[in-house]
């Protein structure tokens, strides 16, 4: 006999529930466009309300970003496939250039992503001999959604 499989009901996260869901998982995809072009990356992010920070070496990103700062994170916590959150987050990303500005933000994602230290304190160069300089994005967010399982009693 084949076991009767339950679908688990879907329903919204209010904005507080989207924000702790971003506050705990820090990683994520992140979506660009180009010339009609999607472009989604993972990326390690921070948040400290009401903006989303993340950090990145120059390249395609930021190439991309210099032409249309629109954006979409994506971010889900899964404990398997009747137990996830899922937020999408839809803003505008700003080049950080103050100084203070950018330690604020970097403090802020090595605070949530310890372990990328390395990435940012490591210097090299690509084939191409650029010189991959780092830049720090804040994200005004201009809508976010969410949604979760339902927990079955």
């Amino acid at each position: 006999m084949i076991e009767e499989r339950t679908l688990p009901q879907i329903v919204d996260l209010s904005k507080d529930e989207i924000y702790e869901v971003l506050e705990s998982v820090s990683f994520g995809h992140i979506a660009f466009s180009a010339d009609d072009r999607p472009y989604v990356i993972p990326i390690h992010f921070a948040v400290q309300k009401p903006y989303v920070y993340f950090f990145t070496t120059e390249g395609k990103k930021t190439e991309i970003m210099e032409k249309n700062p629109y954006v979409c994170l994506q971010v889900e916590d899964i404990a398997d496939s009747k137990n996830w959150k899922s937020v999408i987050v839809e803003g505008e990303g700003k080049l950080l250039t103050d100084t203070e500005d950018i330690e604020k933000a970097m403090n802020l994602i090595q605070e949530a992503n310890p372990t990328l230290t390395p990435a940012w304190s490591i210097r090299w160069m690509d084939s191409w001999i650029r010189a991959n300089r780092s830049a720090v994005y804040q994200i005004q967010i201009y809508a976010m959604s969410g949604r979760r399982t339902l927990e079955r009693t």
